[in-house]
C-alpha cells in the first residue's frame, strides 16, 4: 500500500461557477471573535483532559462585516469551527430573515478531492530516475481500493509501475471548501453593507484549572500558583479571541459527535495482473510471521503555549456559575493547548496534615498526606477556585521536589479546602480491637512517626450517625467534623502515639 502524493493547481482555488458568483457572498474570516469554553461535564477534577477526545464545548461569537446584494443570495461564513452544531447557530444583523442554514462539512482533503473527481479528467505526473512526464487521464474508481484511471492506452492502476505517480487536479469540484463553512440563504430587500453577529456552539474544546503549591521552608503555609489550561481539538484557529471559561456544570441534552479523520488521508492498493497457474500446484509454504502491529498515529495536541503570569484571569459572576475572563486577546489555536495565569499568592495558610482512617482493623496502615485550609481572604485566598489538579512541592536545598498530587472541587469563598495529595511512607498506624461485645467496640490505635520532626495528625474514628463515643484516653482530643468522630493532635518525631476509645452502636 502506498500513499499517493496529491498536487493541487493554485489556480483551482480561484475557480468558481460564473452563475453562482452573482448570488454568493463569502466572508472569509470574522473581524472579531469571542470564545467561551465550558468544561466536559462528566470529567472529575482529578481526571486529565483526553486530548484525543475532548468532551467539552465552546460558545463562539463572531462579528463580520459583509456586503450583501439585493435579492436572493447565499452568505458563506468561512472559518467557523469544524465541530459546529449547526442547529445552534444564530445570525443577527442581516437585512432579512435567513431562509435556510447549511454547514458545509465536506472539507477539502486528499480523500474528498479524489472522491469528488470521479469521472473527471486529471493529469498523471510520473517521476522516474531523473525524469518526469505527464499524461491526461480520467478517474474511474472511488477512494477505497486501487486507483483506477483511464488513459489513451486503456485502464491502469496508479502507482504500479517503476515510477512514482501523483495526480494533478484541474480544479476544485463544486461543494468542497478548504475551511469549515456555514451557508445562509436570504432574500434581501436592498443592497448594502451589514455588520453581522454569528453565534454557535461547537464540540471539541475543554479546559481545566491546574494548581502548583510549594510548602514554605519555615512551615508557614504555601505559595500557590494557578493556571487555566485551554484545549482545542478543532481544526479552526481563532486568532486574537476574547477568551473566557465557565466553571460549574451546565445541563446539555445532546452528546458530542465522533470526529472525522482529521487528516483526510487517501491510500491506494496496487493490484498487479495475476500470473498463470501451472497444472500442478505445490503445497503452500508456511505462513510468514505476523507483522508487528502498527502504532496508531494520534493528533499532536502536546504543544502547550504558556502566557506570562504577570496578568491573571479575572473572575466574574454568571448566575450560579463562575466566569473567568482572560484579560487580553489570545489565540485559541487549532489542535493545541494554552495556559493562562489564574492566580498567584505568595502566602496561603494551608496546613499539612497526616490523616489515618482507623474505622477498621489494620496491622499496618500508612497515613494520607492532606493539604488543608479554608478559602478565605484572611488566610490568603478568598476567591472562587475552579476544580482541577493540585501538585504539591517541598523545598529541598536550592530546588524543590514533588510530594504528591491531588485535586480540588469547585470551591466557593469560605469553603474548606481539603486536598489528599499522597500516601505517607514514614507514618504508620496499627488498629487493634481490645474488646468486642454486642453493640460495643474497644479499640487501640498506635500511630508511629518516623520523621525527624513532629507533625499534625488526625484519625477518623467512625461515623457519628451509627456510633456514640463513650470513652477516650490518650493525648490530643476528639472532635466531630463532617459527620465523623475525628482525633486531632500532634505526632512527635521518632515516637509512637497510642490512643484508646470505646464506640457504642446507637
Amino acid at each position: 500500500m502506498r500513499i499517493v502524493r496529491l498536487a493541487l493547481l493554485s489556480s483551482a482555488l480561484a475557480s468558481a461557477s460564473p452563475g453562482l458568483a452573482q448570488t454568493m457572498v463569502t466572508s472569509d474570516a470574522p473581524g472579531a471573535v469571542a470564545v467561551t469554553i465550558y468544561r466536559a461535564p462528566a470529567r472529575n477534577p482529578d481526571q486529565e483532559m483526553d486530548l484525543d477526545w475532548l468532551e467539552g464545548y465552546a460558545l463562539v461569537s463572531e462579528t463580520r462585516t459583509i456586503e450583501i446584494p439585493a435579492g436572493r443570495s447565499i452568505i458563506r461564513f468561512e472559518g467557523v469551527a469544524a465541530g459546529m452544531l449547526p442547529e445552534s447557530a444564530i445570525v443577527t444583523g442581516l437585512p432579512a430573515e435567513a431562509r435556510e442554514k447549511n454547514l458545509d462539512a465536506d472539507l477539502l482533503s486528499p480523500r474528498s478531492l479524489y472522491a469528488r473527481s470521479f469521472g473527471r479528467p486529471v493529469t498523471i505526473r510520473r517521476v522516474g530516475q531523473g525524469s518526469s512526464t505527464e499524461e491526461r487521464a480520467i478517474i474511474r474508481s472511488g477512494p477505497d481500493g486501487a486507483a483506477i484511471l483511464q488513459t489513451a492506452d486503456g485502464f491502469e492502476a496508479l502507482d504500479c509501475g517503476p515510477t512514482d505517480d501523483a495526480i494533478v487536479y484541474d480544479g476544485v469540484p463544486e461543494g468542497l471548501s478548504a475551511k469549515p463553512t456555514l451557508s445562509v440563504q436570504i432574500d434581501s430587500p436592498r443592497a448594502g453593507w451589514a455588520t453581522v453577529q454569528l453565534s454557535y456552539l461547537a464540540w471539541g474544546f475543554d479546559w481545566q484549572a491546574n494548581y502548583v503549591a510549594t510548602l514554605d521552608p519555615e512551615g508557614d503555609g504555601v505559595r500557590l500558583t494557578g493556571w487555566v489550561t485551554l484545549a482545542s481539538s478543532d481544526s479552526t484557529t481563532f486568532p486574537d479571541a476574547e477568551t473566557m471559561v465557565v466553571a460549574g456544570e451546565v445541563n446539555r441534552e445532546d452528546s458530542a459527535p465522533y470526529p472525522d479523520d482529521p487528516e483526510g488521508a487517501v491510500s491506494f492498493t496496487c493490484f498487479a495482473a495475476p500470473m498463470p497457474m501451472p497444472m500442478m500446484v505445490p503445497p503452500p509454504p508456511p505462513p510468514p510471521a505476523p507483522a508487528a502491529m502498527a502504532v496508531p498515529v494520534q493528533r499532536d495536541l502536546s504543544e502547550i503555549v504558556v502566557t506570562g503570569s504577570g496578568t491573571t484571569a479575572v473572575q466574574e459572576e454568571l448566575g450560579d456559575l463562575k466566569l473567568y475572563r482572560v484579560p487580553f486577546p489570545t489565540d485559541v489555536a487549532a489542535m493545541a493547548q494554552k495556559q493562562v495565569a489564574l492566580l498567584e499568592r505568595e502566602s496561603v495558610k494551608l496546613d499539612l496534615i497526616y490523616r489515618f482512617d482507623v474505622a477498621y482493623d489494620y496491622d499496618r496502615m500508612p497515613a494520607r498526606i492532606v493539604l488543608r485550609g479554608r478559602n478565605r481572604e484572611s488566610d490568603g485566598l478568598g476567591l472562587p477556585l475552579p476544580a482541577g489538579p493540585v501538585a504539591l512541592f517541598r523545598p529541598y536545598g536550592d530546588t524543590r521536589l514533588l510530594i504528591g498530587e491531588g485535586a480540588i472541587d469547585d470551591t466557593a469563598i469560605d469553603e474548606k479546602v481539603d486536598v489528599d495529595v499522597a500516601e505517607a511512607t514514614q507514618l504508620i498506624a496499627a488498629v487493634v480491637n481490645r474488646s468486642e461485645k454486642k453493640g460495643r467496640f474497644d479499640r487501640e490505635v498506635t500511630m508511629t512517626n518516623a520523621l525527624p520532626g513532629a507533625v499534625a495528625g488526625e484519625a477518623m474514628l467512625g461515623p457519628v450517625a451509627y456510633f456514640r463515643l463513650s470513652r477516650f484516653s490518650g493525648p490530643g482530643r476528639v472532635i466531630e467534623r463532617d459527620g465523623k468522630y475525628v482525633w486531632v493532635g500532634e505526632l512527635p518525631a521518632n515516637a509512637a502515639t497510642v490512643i484508646r476509645y470505646r464506640l457504642r452502636e446507637r
